[in-house]
């Protein structure tokens, strides 16, 4: 397991893309999957620094990378406020741009990038996002 500590600013995810990069290719994942890790973490990165942190830079980002024999696990944690998934609603996809509601889509993008998507939040703690990847699918 390879980890790093970021600080929980915009500024940050340059930086955490490169690492992201660095592992996805090291798991062996194809171009199309790095890119998809890369997509998956940045949304999960910025919605951690725009929601949790409310932009404050007031934590940090943990960012785990475990290489599986099939695949690249990515966790990362945060100590901001809590997120519950299962209250972010569905984005209404095929509806017109004008009537989309911004909040969702994110996290809509995430699952459907990643082939694995899972939110614990610990009191007091934060959140902990883990996604795998896969080399096939």
């Amino acid at each position: 397991m390879t980890s790093r500590k970021f600080p929980g600013k915009f500024t940050s995810l340059e930086t955490i893309c490169g690492f992201i990069t660095e592992e996805a290719k090291e798991a062996g994942l194809s171009d199309n999957h790095v890119y998809a890790v890369q997509l998956a973490v940045d949304e999960a990165c910025s919605n951690i620094i725009e929601h949790a942190y409310s932009g404050d830079e007031m934590g940090e980002i943990v960012c785990e990378c475990n290489i599986l024999d099939d695949g690249l696990e990515v966790i990362i944690k945060d100590n901001g406020k809590p997120f519950d998934p299962d209250s972010v609603p569905e984005p209404q996809i095929g509806a017109p741009l004008e009537e989309l509601e911004s909040r969702g889509a994110g996290l809509f993008l995430i699952r459907n990038l990643m082939d694995e998507v899972n939110f614990k939040y610990h009191e007091g703690k934060g959140t902990v996002l883990k996604m795998i990847k896969r080399k096939i699918g």
